[in-house]
């Protein structure tokens, strides 16, 4: 009788190790130093926020195709009161950036609302009065390929030239302040500026 619970007790552990083993590894946050996940987003339908990022309104892109050398991506939620705080730091990093000859069109930024409806990340959108383009992820599959981070979570991805790409920059938690987080920005990319 002991010898037929113990190989019962075998047998599951086994079971247990094999099912455990066939799980899909959990996506972790891009890594500094890494390239950004080939991630299929859709252009915003709005003609001036898709032309902000150098693309064709509606139409299917990555962010190594957004049309700059350093693409500032926060993940963000509607629902996340850190985000909704950090909403006008950010309105100022971007006037900033447009403000500044030597960085307008070197740097973008661009949202991307982690379980958040068209509907959802509009309205975030109008209350903060965000400028720059913010996308929905209603499904969480984005957010799930970026490692499920917490929100706020910001990635910094500077285009190489040629397709190429990596991420100087990932890290979770408030930016700080608008002026930091630039000079940090702008360090990290290697941007040279006036």
């Amino acid at each position: 009788m002991r010898a037929r619970f113990s190989y019962i007790i075998a047998a599951a552990v086994v079971f247990a190790c094999l099912f455990y083993l066939s799980l899909p590894a959990a996506a972790e946050a891009p890594a500094v130093g890494g390239q950004f996940p080939d991630i299929p987003l859709i252009a915003p339908k709005d003609k001036g926020q898709a032309d902000y990022l150098g693309l064709t309104p509606g139409k299917g892109f990555r962010v190594p195709d957004i049309r700059a050398d350093l693409v500032i991506v926060e993940v963000f939620s509607m629902y996340c009161p850190y985000c909704q705080a950090e909403a006008p730091v950010l309105n100022t990093l971007y006037g900033k950036i447009e403000a500044d000859p030597s960085l307008r069109g070197r740097i973008k930024l661009v949202g991307i609302g982690a379980g958040n409806s068209t509907f959802e990340v509009n309205f975030f959108k109008r209350k903060y009065q965000v400028p720059f383009p913010l996308l929905p992820d209603d499904d969480f599959s984005i957010h799930k390929v970026l490692g499920g981070v917490r929100t706020p979570y910001f990635i910094v991805v500077k285009n190489l030239g040629g397709g190429g790409h990596e991420v100087v920059f990932s890290q979770g938690g408030a930016c700080g302040r608008a002026d930091d987080f630039l000079k940090k920005v702008i360090g990290l990319g290697g941007l040279k500026t006036r």
